[in-house]
C-alpha cells in the first residue's frame, strides 16, 4: 500500500557518490521519505563496476542498493539515503549505486547476477543492501538481505547500521 503525501517534496536530481536519485524525495505520512531510485539501466553490472572503481580511487565502499521502484521498503530506504543526514553519511564514506531487480520474488526479477557476484545466492525480496569493499568483498552478509522491512525501521536505527559498516573490518579473503 501506497502512503499519501503529506508533506512537501523535493525535486529535481540528487547525486551522491556518482548515484543519481531521480524525481521527487516526499515524506510518506511522516514515516519516512520515499524516493524512486531504481531506474532500469542497460547496464547494471557495468554501472556497479564504476562504482567500485570510484571507490577503490576514493578509499571508500560501495553501498549498492538492489531494489524496485514498486517496493514500499525499497522507494523508503532510498528516500532515507536522499535526505541530507544520510547523503553526508554516504559522501563520506560509500560510492552509492542503485540496481532495479524487478520482482524477484514472483519470479520477475532481473540483475539478479549481480547479487550472486558477491555472494548472495538467495534473494527472497526487497530491498537489499550490499556494503562492498572496493576490491568487492561483501561485509554484510548476514544483514545484506534483511531491509525488506526498511519502512519501518527508524532513521536512527538505518543511519546506525550505515556507519557501523562504514567501518566494519573486511572479511579477509583466502
Amino acid at each position: 500500500m501506497i502512503k499519501p503525501i503529506v508533506s512537501g517534496l523535493i525535486a529535481g536530481l540528487l547525486v551522491i557518490g556518482g548515484s543519481a536519485i531521480a524525481g521527487s524525495i516526499a515524506s510518506a505520512a511522516g514515516d519516512h521519505p520515499e524516493a524512486s531510485a531504481y531506474a532500469v539501466s542497460p547496464d547494471a553490472m557495468g554501472d556497479v563496476d564504476a562504482a567500485l572503481t570510484r571507490a577503490a580511487a576514493a578509499d571508500r565502499r560501495v553501498l549498492l542498493v538492489m531494489g524496485a521502484n514498486w517496493c514500499h521498503d525499497s522507494r523508503a530506504l532510498a528516500g532515507w539515503l536522499g535526505t541530507p543526514r544520510f547523503a553526508a553519511l554516504v559522501a563520506a564514506h560509500y560510492e552509492l549505486v542503485f540496481v532495479n531487480v524487478g520482482m524477484p520474488q514472483s519470479g520477475d526479477g532481473h540483475n539478479l547476477d549481480i547479487a550472486q557476484r558477491f555472494g548472495l545466492a538467495d534473494f527472497p525480496g526487497t530491498p537489499a543492501l550490499l556494503v562492498l569493499t572496493a576490491d568487492g568483498n561483501l561485509v554484510n552478509s548476514d544483514t545484506a538481505t534483511s531491509w525488506r522491512n526498511a519502512a519501518s525501521r527508524s532513521e536512527d536505527a538505518i543511519y546506525a547500521e550505515l556507519a557501523a559498516l562504514a567501518k566494519v573490518r573486511a572479511p579477509q579473503v583466502p
